[in-house]
């Protein structure tokens, strides 16, 4: 198993600033370009999106010539390393292009064996939740601290996040609900905001389907520093996309990965 090291973090710190002098200028602007992926729905990317990947291209391209990049908007650039950045330039971009604070810069370091670092960046309010195998921190205007998850044990207890309330499919919905019905609050809406919040202590549960790799990876390694679990709806690895179920410890997990297999 490789381990991300002190350089490969100031390396994902410098594209996470370039990203964010990319992003923050268009950000509840009037020069934001929108275009619609979808022939068939509705999946925005934006001229800030494309400015933020080709900027930490660039960072990469100086500093980490022999890895790989898979990024939502430019895909795939083999290396020889062994080593892929992932990378999404704003998760969250209809969340963006409404002006509400809870999209985020995701960037992972990964290897065979999944993601080894992750940061998600929230540029406008200025915080930054890191993660690797040695631990993680939260930095922002109000200082910084150390990341650690909650030790919620039961359902009953329980806070949970999705983004979208009909998650996936009608039968993903209905195990969503499953869950839902079981637990003290959730809430809607908060794109990778509500990792990094599941991250700090904050709640318990983040619950998603149709993910990517580039949505998923960088939170699994943040959620992990900090002491939680992501897995998908069957308790296997999650980073190659699809489900994911984070959660604060292995007790939720558990009784939420139990309803959401007999759903």
């Amino acid at each position: 198993m490789t381990v991300a090291n002190d350089s490969d973090l100031a390396v994902a710190n410098l594209m996470a600033d370039a990203a964010r002098a990319a992003i923050l200028p268009y950000f509840r602007g009037t020069r934001l370009e929108t275009a619609n992926k979808l022939a068939d729905g509705f999946d925005p990317v934006t001229i800030a999106d494309r400015a933020a990947e080709e900027a930490m291209r660039a960072i990469l391209a100086e500093h980490r010539p022999d890895d790989g990049i898979h990024g939502e908007e430019f895909g795939l650039h083999p290396g020889n390393s062994g080593r892929t950045w992932v990378l999404d330039p704003i998760d969250g971009t209809r969340a963006f292009i409404s002006g509400t604070p809870t999209w985020g810069v995701l960037i992972a370091l990964s290897d065979a064996d999944g993601p080894m670092l992750g940061v998600i960046d929230q540029p406008y309010i200025g915080e930054r939740f890191t993660g690797t195998r040695a631990g993680g921190t939260l930095t922002g205007p109000h200082g910084s601290m150390p990341l650690v998850t909650r030790k919620t044990e039961t359902l009953a207890q329980a806070v949970l996040f999705t983004t979208f309330p009909e998650v996936g499919t009608p039968t993903e919905a209905a195990a969503f609900r499953a869950v839902a019905d079981k637990v003290q609050l959730t809430r809607y809406g908060m794109d990778c905001y509500a990792y990094g919040l599941l991250a700090a202590g904050q709640i318990d549960l983040v619950i998603e389907a149709g993910l990517n790799a580039y949505d998923i990876q960088a939170p699994i390694a943040v959620i992990e520093a900090a002491g939680g679990i992501v897995t998908d709806w069957q308790g296997g690895p999650a980073y190659h996309g699809g489900r994911a179920l984070a959660a604060a410890n292995q007790a939720i997990h558990a009784a939420a990965l139990d309803l959401l297999r007999n759903a």
